[in-house]
């Protein structure tokens, strides 16, 4: 859906073949798609290899993480309870 809701504003018919215009275009959106996603796994992988060794690391972010989700729950639960 993004390709035929976004790309067609930027083909424009009078720069050649709308059809490689559009391959064009649709290949560098996955291209940098696949740059981003794999920085981001391989950041990820190098902070799980940071917390595995240090087990007090691993407790702080559990400790964090719950704190974070208690209070989701708990705005979430206030604003149920008020309507909005």
């Amino acid at each position: 859906m993004l390709y035929l809701a976004l790309l067609p504003q930027f083909i424009d018919p009078l720069q050649g073949s709308v059809l490689m215009q559009s391959i064009v275009f649709g290949m560098i959106q996955i291209v940098i798609s696949v740059s981003v996603n794999a920085i981001i796994a391989v950041t990820a992988g190098s902070i799980t290899g940071f917390l595995s060794t240090r087990p007090m690391w691993l407790k702080a972010q559990r400790w964090l993480m719950g704190t974070v989700l208690a209070g989701f729950c708990i705005a979430d639960g206030r604003s149920r309870r008020s309507g909005a």
